[in-house]
């Protein structure tokens, strides 16, 4: 059984790290990196510290390793963000010494492809954090989301219980980060509806684990970073969301029903599902096919809930993963699901 512990937090004034462990983005659209990292500065007071791969477009794996261990090891940065995801960091964990980043656990926060690299920490008996890359949530035109930024001071700076809100208003629609316009002004928004709860007759204490849902069934695929002894997870609340490839409602339900038949499904006791991303560049839905993509989703994720953990509590739309506002939510740490008050606690 690995014992998970919540690494030491920062400080404002405190260095933090600054790396890609997908993809060097950060080189080919600076400008919602450069704006991400002022607002480190400017509204957290903390320092970022670039490496030699974080704005590198097609790094090896062993030079994003070698960034991830100077970020760890490095006893004056006191915490880890990563620039954005990517599509490959899976590539990445071979070469990760997991002694050393035990021996130097940091926060580290990062989302998307990113899920690699929470699920490695998990199994380093290590906190981390799902949500708040740099080029996403830091550098969003015309400003961070309040709800973002909120969330992300509170996971950086407190140890305390606290409790997520449902956005009034979301957006999940882009804009290209290479037309200087982008940057003029706040994405529009649409109007939230508030969280939608199955089984809600109960509350639920536990440790989080998951991320997004496609980098799981490949990590699964490969067999890596998933716990030999499923009990690990037992009474969890399990983390899932989905990406800007917008998987089709069956993939989903086939990725989860595979999770079934590995007997992980069943050893959680709630399910936060982050609020699917239903709009992208190859995908522009209108307002009625998103609507109907994302039911289509939720309709995929019941099915294979009521095939193998009818009882589990579920949460619909959670504000975390590829959409905006984008919640901070520990991962491996406690989350608490109360379903009668309709509230969700999670400890930083």
């Amino acid at each position: 059984m690995t014992m998970i512990a919540y690494p030491p937090k920062p400080s404002p004034g405190d260095r933090i790290a600054v790396i890609s462990p997908g993809a060097g983005l950060p080189g080919l659209f600076p400008r919602p990196f450069e704006l991400g990292l002022g607002r480190l500065r400017e509204n957290y007071e903390l320092e970022p510290v670039e490496y030699p791969a974080t704005r590198k477009m097609g790094s090896t794996p062993q030079e994003r390793a070698d960034d991830i261990h100077a970020a760890f090891a490095d006893p004056d940065i006191k915490a880890v963000i990563a620039s954005i995801g990517g599509d490959d960091q899976i590539t990445v964990l071979p070469y990760l010494d997991r002694e050393l980043i035990r021996a130097n656990p940091k926060p580290f926060f990062g989302m998307s492809d990113n899920t690699n690299l929470l699920a490695f920490l998990h199994r380093s008996g290590i906190v981390s954090y799902h949500g708040a890359t740099v080029m996403t949530a830091l550098g969003r035109p015309g400003g961070m989301s309040a709800l973002t930024a909120e969330s992300l001071r509170a996971a950086l700076f407190t140890s305390g219980a606290y409790e997520l809100r449902p956005a009034e208003r979301w957006n999940d629609v882009d804009r290209d980060w290479a037309d200087p316009a982008t940057f003029d002004a706040e994405p529009e928004s649409r109007p939230g509806h508030g969280w939608i709860w199955e089984n809600a007759d109960r509350v639920v204490e536990g440790r989080s684990w998951g991320g997004c849902l496609e980098i799981l069934g490949w990590l699964l695929m490969a067999d890596r970073e998933i716990a030999r002894d499923l009990s690990e997870y037992d009474g969890g609340v399990l983390l899932l969301e989905t990406s800007e490839e917008m998987p089709s409602a069956e993939e989903v339900f086939r990725t989860m029903r595979n999770m079934g038949e590995r007997g992980l499904l069943q050893r959680f006791s709630a399910l936060l599902m982050g609020r699917a991303k239903t709009w992208s560049f190859e995908r522009p839905h209108t307002p009625e096919e998103a609507d109907r993509y994302a039911a289509e989703q939720r309709e995929a994720v019941l099915r294979a809930m009521r095939a193998y953990a009818p009882d589990t509590t579920i949460v619909f739309d959670v504000d975390y993963g590829h959409t905006d506002p984008q919640l901070v939510i520990p991962h491996g740490g406690i989350v608490r699901v109360d379903g009668p008050a309709r509230r969700i606690t999670v400890t930083y």
